[in-house]
């Protein structure tokens, strides 16, 4: 439970902190009680190769393309697929899915719009930190949770967004708030609800987690994102979100110059993040994860990249595989 110094130390309302820890007993109860009782997860070994796939409007060739390129798991992006959850893209998925062998790991959507993704319109945009689009899009990830239990996907990640360093600002109480209750309902369907890193400092993330205080709530690693908005390197970023890392994006970016727009994503090897030292964290933290390719271009060259970044790749995993 929380203690009183962590509220003051937070400056969350007391409201807020008695409306979380009504639920917080009852949910670290029945938290593992619930993850075991959901339909099992697929297995696979950690540090897997996987890739981010959107699979609108047909699941079939995009899961297809993973097998193609010798790829075992996949990432679902799920963001066309708001509101049109049927039990008939269930049955669609899962087949294609077992056709061709290919465990999905993760579920994610950022929707809905609008989403800037930049650093002047990015604040009041993106994620569940805006009030404007909070409930919508927490609406959407319940969504997308009910989805991935029917397919027996265990995690369900989003950006949160930029959340408030300073843990007196209202916004950071309303969000640790959402989180809370994000949390809760994926617990309640046996999975974790993973915190995307990059619009937010570390440690920020880390003071969340204390808040919420909750086993379902973690992170989901974006090793470019924490470059890409000038936040942190990655490699110091294991050292303190480590323990809850329990997916990963393998990406890889430049640091921002322009201080109006993002530093620019490029492919793996090519930029900023090193993977071996990235990998030797995530191996002393325990991970039990995929790495999951996340390359933001599209068309024949986006699978070329993906080609050459699953090769480096698997050579970075094999020479820290026993360091």
């Amino acid at each position: 439970m929380h203690d009183r110094s962590l509220i003051q130390r937070s400056g969350i309302d007391r409201r807020i902190f008695l409306k979380i820890a009504s639920h917080a007993a009852a949910a670290a109860a029945f938290a593992p009680a619930a993850l075991a009782a959901a339909p099992s997860a697929k297995k696979y070994e950690p540090f897997a190769m996987g890739l981010l796939i959107k699979p609108f409007p047909d699941p079939e060739p995009k899961i297809a393309l993973v097998r193609q390129l010798g790829i075992p798991t996949c990432f679902l992006s799920l963001d066309d697929y708001i509101g049109k959850f049927t039990p008939g893209l269930v049955t669609k998925m899962r087949d294609a899915l077992d056709k061709h062998q290919i465990v999905a790991t993760t579920v994610e959507v950022v929707r809905p719009e609008p989403l800037k993704w930049n650093f002047l319109d990015g604040p009041s945009t993106i994620g569940i930190v805006p009030r404007a689009y909070r409930a919508a899009r927490m609406d959407a990830l319940k969504q997308v949770s009910d989805f991935a239990k029917q397919l027996g996907v265990d995690k369900v990640q989003t950006h949160c967004g930029f959340m408030p360093e300073d843990p007196k600002d209202p916004l950071y109480a309303e969000t640790v708030q959402a989180i809370h209750e994000l949390t809760l309902y994926c617990a309640g369907n046996g999975q974790s609800f993973l915190m995307e890193t990059g619009q937010e400092t570390p440690t920020t993330m880390l003071r969340v987690i204390k808040d919420v205080n909750h086993p379902a709530l973690g992170v989901g690693l974006d090793t470019a994102n924490l470059i890409l908005y000038g936040k942190a390197n990655p490699v110091d970023a294991v050292k303190i979100l480590g323990p809850y890392i329990r997916a990963m994006h393998a990406k890889d970016g430049k640091w921002p110059t322009n201080p109006m727009e993002l530093g620019q994503e490029v492919v793996i090897g090519k930029g900023e993040v090193d993977f071996a030292k990235v990998f030797t964290g995530l191996r002393a933290a325990g991970y039990k994860g995929a790495v999951s390719i996340e390359r933001e271009t599209s068309g024949p060259q986006q699978i070329e990249d993906v080609r050459q970044e699953k090769v480096y790749l698997e050579h970075v995993l094999a020479q820290t595989s026993n360091v």
